[in-house]
């Protein structure tokens, strides 16, 4: 079933403040950037309960994230701006008909802090534990539960994948790569390349690997060591297939033809037949 997504660019630039929301829904996103948020003295809707999301994007692999909850987000970013350094921008989720509580949004953040745990694509350092669910009537949990399916597809559409939890049922098509001690399966869509969770990664580096210091950070965050080798603790997706391959072997390579399935065919050679034959 289609859905309608309208934009509205606040100040006229793609890259500037801007106004989100879906056809026929209650949920509005305003995306700001941290330059702009002088733009918040304008917004009076910005004074209401809201549930927000600060992104930071400085690492690379694993961008960095702040989800939280308040009854008025124009006072409460004043304390962000100058307490947290590392965010570039801003989401935040009010309803268009301002009947949204501080309950509510604090049921949208225990929400979204699980999901995004789960999900593992931004390093949550700045959310120290998942928030405790309030006690909402039924009816309201499930009008809530709503608004955060809304959250998911607006951040989704604006390229955040935070809650983009990915099952490996999706696909079956796996690809193997097998190199340097690491042992790994995954399977490619378009979310990127996801490296399956009990693969085996390379211990250490080649001399010549750029970002040493990223993937030691991502194997203590990412996978557990059992014995003598590091073992992927959940299902993790990358960019590309290229840095997902990286990331295994502890070397740089081509993923597109260093990832071959059970036959022996390399990931670009299945993805450009496919180019072939429609």
């Amino acid at each position: 079933m289609g859905k309608t997504i309208t934009t509205y660019l606040i100040d006229g630039s793609p890259q500037g403040a801007q106004y989100i929301f879906i056809s026929n829904k209650i949920c509005k996103m305003l995306l700001i950037p941290r330059a702009s948020l002088a733009i918040i003295n304008q917004r009076p809707e910005l004074e209401s309960p809201a549930f927000y999301i600060l992104l930071g994007e400085d690492d690379e692999l694993q961008p960095k994230a702040y989800l939280g909850e308040t009854e008025n987000f124009k006072e409460r970013v004043k304390d962000h701006d100058y307490k947290k350094p590392f965010w570039q921008k801003a989401l935040i989720f009010i309803s268009k008909d301002g009947a949204m509580t501080k309950a509510d949004v604090q049921y949208l953040e225990h929400r979204a802090v699980s999901v995004a745990a789960k999900a593992k694509r931004y390093s949550l350092d700045e959310n120290k534990q998942i928030p405790k669910a309030p006690n909402l009537p039924e009816h309201q949990q499930d009008s809530m539960d709503e608004f955060f399916e809304d959250i998911k597809l607006l951040t989704s559409f604006i390229g955040c994948n935070i809650f983009d939890v990915v099952e490996a049922k999706e696909n079956k098509h796996l690809f193997h790569i097998k190199s340097r001690g690491g042992n790994a399966k995954g399977f490619y869509n378009e979310k990127g390349f996801t490296v399956l969770k009990g693969s085996v990664l390379a211990k250490d580096v080649v001399p010549s690997f750029s970002w040493k210091e990223k993937r030691e950070k991502l194997l203590q965050e990412l996978a557990v060591k059992k014995g003598d080798e590091w073992m992927l603790d959940s299902d993790q997706t990358f960019s590309s297939p290229s840095t997902a391959a990286d990331f295994c072997i502890g070397g740089s390579i081509n993923g597109w033809i260093a990832w071959k399935d059970k036959k022996g065919q390399t990931l670009d050679e299945v993805y450009r037949k496919k180019l072939d034959t429609n």
